[in-house]
């Protein structure tokens, strides 16, 4: 038998290795503090160094001239007091709100159609001559334009007393929302009469807006800007076709002053005006406060990234309407197009994530310094009237399209007889009314405030109003 083998005696090493260190848990904290150092932007309160503070200014001023001069051009107003009232508006507002909601403020589409409609009625060499800015037409709309800042004011005063939920029964999103659509398609007859002036060019300067607003969405600047480059494509077909007047800018100064002018307080019209213009704010005020909601998201969650206290401005929706009636107070008396926040500067605070307040008063200095440049004028007043037709039907088939968007967003029961009432009667009046009675009037005569007839797209507003009234009153079977 193999003899037995006895096992090896086996001795402890002396120094026996110790277990590997096992890796420490990251603090969670800490590692969310070191993501929140890379994020960059700058909120509200946050100043930039110089340099970017001119480049994001330019940017802001950039994005909102295109509409802003344009409303002028439609409207017969000067555009260096537009452009200067855009800016010093916008400085306004930003300390009325107490430098707490960033917005830049430029012309409103909303108050083009009853604008039109006012000026056609009471200055009628206005839309009668190839003149590029009709004064006596702009003192009589600016009364009209301080009656919506002082009503801006009130309902904003009357959110922050009593909140905004019994406005939201005064004013529900099927009033709301159809009185955009009637606003955009109520245009539609003025945007295809500038058309007209030469179908062609019109036509390639829609086809061109179309293509820049589709295709170059989401792409930095560029696509915050399609009608200014439609625009500039439009003006540079209207070259090869020879219809550019020339004239216009070798007229003009390098540098002037703005023509301002005084509201026509004085005028026996002046009450009419008040009361038709100011009520377009009843489509201005839901943009408006969407603009806000839509600002607080993109703020608090910059804010949450970097590390910082959210600024919860959605809450401030009376003080942003009382900052938006102080711009149309500053633009009223100095004879600038009625105003509002522009949502495609938004857009870009949102891209460049920079909301800081004081690159916005930049901003408005630097459009203040615009509206003294008297060839940037000449330039804006030689666009030919077909380029501006067709930037008008895209635009104001846009504002239309915002009015259904505003609808379908606010989840209104179309199914629902009252809304459908409502909805159907507005659309009617209005879009009816301008397009097929005689001046857009309805022939009902109201003493002092309506003496020749009240203007169709008013008459929608009070029609909708009127109707909503009754069903809060009386109300129906759900």
């Amino acid at each position: 038998m193999p003899a037995k083998v006895k096992p090896k005696k086996t001795t402890p090493l002396k120094n026996k290795p110790t277990a590997q260190p096992q890796p420490v848990a990251e603090n969670p904290l800490t590692a969310q503090k070191e993501a929140l150092v890379k994020v960059s932007g700058y909120l509200p309160d946050d100043t930039p160094p110089p340099g970017a503070m001119l480049s994001l200014g330019f940017q802001q001023v950039l994005t909102m001239f295109p509409a802003t001069v344009l409303v002028a051009i439609l409207t017969k107003f000067d555009v260096g007091v537009t452009l200067l009232a855009s800016g010093l508006g916008t400085i306004i507002a930003l300390l009325v709100s107490k430098r707490k909601i960033p917005m830049y403020y430029g012309s409103s589409f909303s108050y083009i159609a009853v604008v039109i409609t006012a000026m056609s009625l009471y200055a009628n060499d206005c839309f009668a001559s190839s003149a590029a800015y009709c004064p006596d037409g702009v003192r009589l709309v600016q009364v009209g334009i301080i009656g919506t800042a002082v009503l801006e004011i009130i309902i904003g005063w009357l959110i922050m007393q009593i909140g905004k939920a019994a406005l939201d029964r005064i004013l529900p999103p099927i009033i709301t929302g159809s009185m955009a659509i009637v606003i955009g398609l109520a245009l539609a007859g003025s945007a295809l009469n500038m058309a007209s002036a030469h179908w062609l060019v019109a036509l390639i300067t829609l086809l061109g807006t179309v293509l820049f607003s589709v295709f170059l969405q989401n792409k930095g600047l560029l696509g915050m800007l399609p009608i200014l480059l439609g625009a500039v494509f439009g003006y540079l077909v209207s070259a090869v076709f020879g219809i550019v007047d020339y004239g216009k800018i070798a007229s003009e100064a390098w540098l002037r002053v703005p023509a301002f002018t005084l509201p026509a307080f004085g005028d026996p019209r002046a009450w009419e005006l008040m009361v038709s213009i100011s009520l377009i704010a009843i489509a201005t005020i839901p943009e408006s406060t969407a603009h806000l909601y839509q600002m607080s998201l993109y703020i608090d969650t910059l804010a949450e990234k970097m590390g910082r206290a959210k600024y919860n401005i959605k809450e401030l929706i009376g003080l942003n309407l009382i900052a938006d009636g102080a711009d149309d107070l500053v633009v009223g008396f100095l004879g600038g197009a009625a105003g509002t926040n522009y949502g495609e500067n938004n857009s870009l605070m949102a891209i460049t994530r920079n909301y800081s307040i004081p690159v916005l008063m930049t901003a408005g200095g630097m459009a203040i310094l615009l509206g003294f440049v008297g060839k940037l004028a000449g330039v804006v007043n030689s666009i030919p009237t077909a380029v501006t037709g067709g930037l008008a039907i895209y635009l104001f088939g846009v504002i239309g399209m915002q009015g259904v968007a505003l609808i379908q967003s606010e989840n209104v029961d179309l199914f629902n007889p009252k809304n459908l009432a409502i909805g159907a009667a507005m659309l009617v009046c209005g879009i009816g009314g301008n397009l097929g009675l005689e001046n857009g009037l309805f022939p009902f005569q109201v003493p002092v405030i309506f003496p020749q007839g009240i203007p169709a797209i008013v008459f929608a507003a009070i029609v909708g109003i009127a109707l909503n009234l009754i069903f809060v009153i009386f109300k129906p079977n759900e």
